[in-house]
């Protein structure tokens, strides 16, 4: 499991990374984009911290200005990968309050499978919101990462 979690991971930090490659070229980064993505590096930092049993420093619509997405990013990939490396059962329940207080379990693989899932599904909705804006968006499938 510990090596399915950290080719997956990879393949994310892969697709976040030229993302913010692609949104650090252009003269301006379309507002939806900005918030999608930042709300993909809010929620990854929240579900890390509820495995870790933190606080989160982040709201989840919170918008983070672009130059400082890949040090956010980075971060949430570092602390991911800690979480697997040191993961001695996946299985382990992980207690946690929503975003409204209400209280629920998930397995951790629940959650680290969730975590990419969530990215991969915003990063559609980018896609769709850089073509809109006349540009073309990066490529994202996990069968081209994998060539």
């Amino acid at each position: 499991m510990e090596s399915f979690f950290n080719e997956i991971f990879d393949y994310n930090f892969h697709c976040n990374k030229k993302l913010i490659e692609q949104c650090l070229t252009l003269n301006t980064v379309p507002l939806e984009t900005v918030r999608l993505f930042s709300h993909i590096l809010n929620t990854h930092h929240l579900w890390n911290a509820r495995i870790l049993n933190r606080p989160s420093e982040y709201e989840i619509w919170q918008e983070v200005d672009v130059k400082d997405w890949a040090e956010m990013h980075y971060e949430n990939q570092r602390s991911s990968f800690e979480i697997i490396s040191n993961a001695n059962n996946f299985e382990k329940r992980i207690d946690f309050e929503n975003t409204e207080g209400r209280l629920f379990t998930n397995t951790l693989q629940d959650i680290l499978f969730h975590i990419i899932n969530h990215s991969t599904s915003h990063r559609g909705q980018i896609a769709i919101d850089i073509r809109n804006n006349g540009e073309t968006p990066i490529s994202s499938d996990y069968v081209y990462y994998r060539r």
